[in-house]
């Protein structure tokens, strides 16, 4: 929204945070970011308010249009179809403003501002630094560690409608919750149809497999679990825990009153998750959802730190050859490997694919053109 801002000239609305989701998380923008940083770094691009004047309020005749801008839109599309709006209705609330501006094909200019704001201007609160550097000590204090974003929450697997490896009454129990709510009962899924095709999270016994196979038998490292309460809790991550026994939780590394003041704000624990996932020695997500793309896109912005791009439906293959016997162990981690090769954050280029944006590597997952080469060193191009 800031580039959009910078290209049509207009005024930013500090933005706010949908509430009425799922997670019904209460936290705001502010909460989670600085917001003075955010403004003054911007400062020499555009004018950004913290709220809207009481001059554009119903009181003065004014009610902002509501809309969603087209996804994965081009400079043309904001130039001819949205600036003429703001003619008629002054202020307008794009309450839809994920993905909304194309991956490739802007100019220059604005992909610098939006690498700026990606990786410059969005600072967490200085509350949620603090406490995520504290994390960051005391795991590092007992050795190197793997970031993994085990993907396996309630809310997740109701959502996808995945229930893989789940029991008869767990799978009861997600479509009910997932049928509660309206947007996300839109549609029949066939979980073992989807998982065929890689739109499931690893399950947590799955995961174990794939680790050993990545990794080796390293009962030594540190396994540091980013994401919130595992379904099926101590039970489902068994397997897990008997290759890899240390372990941890943010919970585990802090003291009660630590996490209290973050409790119930999820927006504010996943940051915690975040700042510790950048640190990590190696990091691995078990299902390609934003926060392992955002994260992805920062490890490589910081120097192509080992990052796994897992191949899920590859994945799922070589699981299912391994469980029915046709795959050794050796082969199963073999094949594993070499799936593997080239999907750890090295550079690369953006994929482009034409009339197919959902389909092309994310600006904030793989940050190429925010980074420009003198030989094996990287820096940034504003």
């Amino acid at each position: 929204m800031v580039t959009i801002a910078r290209l049509l000239n207009l005024t930013l609305v500090v933005p706010k945070l949908d509430k009425t989701s799922f997670w019904a998380d209460p936290s705001d923008f502010e909460d989670i970011f600085d917001v003075g940083h955010f403004v003054n770094s911007l400062r020499d691009e555009i004018r950004i308010i913290k709220r809207l004047p009481k001059r554009f309020g119903a009181r003065y005749g004014y009610l902002p249009l509501q809309m969603a801008p087209i996804s994965w839109s081009n400079e043309h599309y904001y130039l001819q179809q949205i600036l003429p709006l703001f003619d008629k209705h002054k202020v307008i609330h794009f309450n839809r403003t994920d993905s909304r501006l194309a991956n490739n094909g802007i100019s220059m200019d604005l992909h610098r501002l939006r690498c700026r704001v990606n990786f410059q201007a969005l600072k967490f609160t200085p509350e949620i630094e603090a406490l995520g550097n504290k994390l960051i000590r005391n795991i590092r204090e007992k050795g190197p560690f793997l970031g993994l974003h085990l993907r396996y929450e309630m809310d997740m697997l109701a959502f996808s409608g995945c229930t893989h490896g789940c029991t008869d009454q767990e799978t009861e129990e997600l479509e009910q919750l997932r049928y509660a709510f309206p947007c996300w009962r839109e549609k029949e899924i066939v979980s073992e149809e989807k998982r065929s095709q890689g739109l499931c999270p690893l399950t947590p016994e799955e995961t174990a497999l794939i680790l050993h196979a990545l990794l080796g038998f390293d009962k030594e490292m540190q396994i540091y679990i980013a994401s919130g309460e595992i379904y099926g809790n101590e039970r489902r991550l068994a397997s897990l825990r008997a290759l890899f026994p240390r372990i941890v939780k943010k919970e585990m590394l802090l003291n009660p009153e630590d996490v209290r003041q973050f409790q119930n704000h999820s927006s504010q624990m996943a940051a915690l998750d975040f700042s510790v996932s950048i640190a990590s020695k190696v990091f691995v997500p078990t299902y390609d959802g934003n926060m392992a793309r955002v994260v992805e896109g920062h490890r490589r912005y910081l120097g192509y730190k080992r990052t796994y791009q897992l191949d899920i439906q590859r994945l799922v293959e070589l699981l299912d050859l391994h469980s029915n016997g046709s795959l050794s162990r050796a082969e199963f981690s073999s094949s594993v490997r070499r799936a593997h090769v080239t999907r750890i954050g090295q550079p690369s280029k953006l994929r482009v694919i034409l009339d197919q944006p959902k389909e092309e590597d994310y600006f904030y997952s793989n940050p190429q053109e925010c980074l420009t080469y003198n030989t094996s060193n990287a820096t940034n191009v504003y």
